[in-house]
């Protein structure tokens, strides 16, 4: 089959690999129909490549039809079609029972010290095969994938494997009341959706900050306030003047360690790339190599009393945080991977045909998957519009 495949920084191709086969009971093979690119997809690309091996296939948003069972597989048979949540999760142990499925107790990855395994992300995260590609194989068939209807397109569905159970989880975790205010640092697609369901969930003032014009527009269009940043001087200022000069209620930083600025931690990750894979994964693991600037806007940015919502993802294991000034303005921090099965039944009512997420024309580009390695370096370089990119292998 072909499959999108890491071969280094800023070097992804579509090779040609080995199909997956069935391997245990429960596991399901899934011919991929549509499969999404992530922003975290640009961490791979650009910064985490000492937790990567040459040929490791990558993604973890795909929906397709399910091309074959295992013997243990009663709920599923082929031909039905299914979401792959990003999470391998088995939806049987303690964590997953209280709805925490990132931390599935069954897939954690021991070794790295980390959570629950995801698809296509890395040996922190178990180094499963992904789903930019022709197949994947899915293991616990019966609770993992989500059955979908057939008839709706792709579109309507496959943002169900992460976009927006995480924009879901990143309001939820945001804590904001009836008619308050949020702010959303970065309008990629999960801060584009959470702009979106904050709306949807009853917010008053939801304000939208990025750099990127098209973003910014995209963004306006549905409703939302939008700031950009390179405009303000002093952003937090920015937003204090649309919320009565307090801050908002809360804040989501959907932006994580991509963030601009902070040159220190930009010549960091610089480094990590140069060194041998061995001593850069020690370098990430024991040293601050983020670029801060989004969280550090968040902590001002915020009321007095309020939240930050944190679903940008960040590498570094010592980072340096403000906790003085946290501790201060007593502030709420809630983050984490999203929990997908979590938040699929209040999401599954909201792809009806009134679409009210506008899921229909959420994607800006829709291509083959032979054409992935251009879109990579077009959205990571913020290049032609790109803000979500299906591939169609």
């Amino acid at each position: 089959m072909k499959a999108l495949t890491w071969h280094g920084r800023r070097d992804v191709r579509v090779d040609t690999v080995p199909d997956p086969v069935i391997k245990d009971p429960d596991d399901v093979i899934v011919k991929v129909t549509s499969s999404g690119i992530c922003g975290s997809d640009l961490h791979l690309y650009e910064v985490l490549g000492p937790f990567l091996t040459e040929g490791d296939i990558l993604g973890h948003e795909p929906m397709g039809i399910v091309e074959e069972v295992g013997p243990g597989v009663t709920e599923l048979r082929p031909g039905d079609r299914v979401v792959v949540p990003f999470n391998v999760s088995c939806g049987d142990c303690h964590t997953c029972g209280q709805g925490l499925h990132s931390q599935c107790e069954t897939t954690r990855v021991h070794e790295y010290g980390m959570g629950g395994s995801l698809f296509g992300y890395t040996k922190l995260y178990g180094q499963v095969p992904g789903g930019q590609a022709e197949f994947l194989r899915v293991p616990f068939g019966n609770r993992l994938p989500v059955k979908v209807p057939d008839g709706p397109p792709d579109d309507r569905f496959v943002y169900l494997s992460d976009v927006l159970p995480t924009a879901w989880q990143a309001v939820e975790y945001a804590a904001v009341p009836p008619g308050g205010s949020v702010a959303v640092l970065g309008l990629g697609p999960i801060g584009d959706m959470a702009c979106r369901i904050a709306l949807h969930r009853g917010a008053g003032t939801v304000i939208g900050i990025d750099l990127v014009p098209e973003r910014l527009r995209r963004a306006h269009e549905r409703g939302v306030t939008v700031l950009d940043w390179n405009a303000h001087d002093d952003i937090a200022e920015a937003v204090r003047d649309l919320t009565g000069g307090r801050g908002p209620d809360a804040v989501i930083d959907a932006v994580g360690m991509e963030a601009h600025g902070a040159p220190v931690a930009k010549f960091a990750q610089q480094v990590t790339g140069l060194l041998p894979d061995a001593v850069a994964a020690k370098l990430m693991r024991t040293t601050g190599v983020d670029r801060l600037s989004a969280l550090h806007a968040a902590i001002a940015i915020v009321r007095r009393g309020g939240t930050i919502s944190l679903s940008g993802v960040y590498g570094g294991m010592a980072d340096p945080m403000p906790l003085l000034t946290m501790f201060d303005k007593q502030i709420q921090l809630r983050m984490g991977q999203a929990n997908v099965h979590r938040w699929v039944p209040d999401l599954l009512p909201l792809l009806g045909d009134d679409d009210p997420l506008g899921t229909d024309d959420f994607a800006t580009h829709r291509i083959p998957l032979a054409d992935a390695p251009g879109a990579y370096e077009r959205f990571q370089k913020k290049q032609d519009g790109t803000v979500k990119v299906l591939l169609r292998p």
